[in-house]
């Protein structure tokens, strides 16, 4: 009497075929949450920028000195340091300020470009308005 232990070649390919089912399905799911966190990077520093132009604006607003021009980084008191990450650099921020004269009310746009260093992949670029909302530009 022979007791033979062991899989079958048909057994082993059923089970290289699943996990290569499985790799297939869940890489995609994986490279979209990759994309995703390499943005929060960019989100946290509009996050920074949108914290810095709300404190020029209180320092400024009602004392006449707002005025037209759009501040600077060094206006809003941000360093290229505080702005440079893994995947964004400073050059991957932009934003447009306005101070209503009579109101004093502030509205602004703060965008986040997909950095020219390939290392994301879509969308072209994440949108921060005065109300908090992120919108998405594709």
């Amino acid at each position: 009497m022979t007791n033979k232990r062991g899989f079958t070649l048909v057994e082993l390919m059923v089970v290289v075929l699943i996990v290569g089912i499985l790799a297939a399905v869940a890489v995609p799911l994986l490279m979209g949450r990759i994309n995703e966190a390499k943005w929060t990077e960019g989100k946290t520093a509009a996050g920074t920028i949108k914290t810095a132009i709300e404190v020029y604006h209180a320092e400024k607003a009602g004392t006449g000195t707002y005025g037209t021009d759009l501040p600077t980084m060094s206006d809003l008191g941000l360093t290229t340091d505080g702005l440079t990450g893994t995947y964004f650099v400073p050059g991957d921020y932009s934003w447009v300020t306005a101070c209503d004269a009579l109101t004093s009310a502030l509205t602004y746009d703060i965008t986040a470009a997909k950095p020219a260093s390939g290392a994301i992949s879509t969308p072209a670029s994440w949108s921060l308005d005065e109300a908090g909302i992120w919108t998405k530009v594709d």
